[in-house]
């Protein structure tokens, strides 16, 4: 199983309509669900209550058991195939595979050290909404890498 844990809300159609399109296309090959996350509701000039507050519903979300890789600029730069592979391990493992995509402000380090891994998407800052959309796109390719299928190519 993986989960995609992501704080905010999709708001354009386009958007939306590229997370279906994937969310159809990983339905043939594994289990996959979104959990979205409203914004904080503290003031955004209360930067350290929002990534907290923001925090705490991540983690709530969590089993112990399951494998957190978060989306962090300080994280691993990694290869198509080099997350296929360790996508690999992970689900052959048996564990839910659990990506977190943090808010504007970031994560709480309370997220940062329950992470086992940290995967750094792009140095290139986007809008959230395209990363889940990238996110999801590399998720498939992932499958498509261990299937050996000609769609990574």
């Amino acid at each position: 199983m993986i989960k995609v844990i992501a704080v905010g809300k999709l708001k354009e159609k386009a958007a939306q309509a590229l997370v279906d399109e994937y969310m159809k296309r990983l339905q043939t090959v594994h289990k996959l669900e979104i959990i979205e996350l409203g914004k904080s509701k503290h003031k955004d000039s209360e930067v350290q209550k929002i990534i907290e507050d923001e925090g705490e519903r991540i983690l709530a979300k969590l089993s112990p058991s399951d494998y957190l890789m978060l989306l962090d600029l300080e994280g691993e730069n990694l290869s198509s195939e080099s997350l296929s592979q360790k996508m690999d391990l992970i689900l052959n493992q048996g564990q839910t595979l659990v990506f977190v995509i943090g808010g504007s402000h970031g994560v709480s380090q309370a997220v940062k050290s329950r992470a086992q891994a940290k995967w750094q998407l792009s140095n290139l800052t986007f809008p959230h909404q395209l990363v889940r959309i990238l996110l999801l796109e590399q998720v498939y390719r992932s499958f498509m890498i261990m299937k050996g299928h000609p769609y990574h190519k």
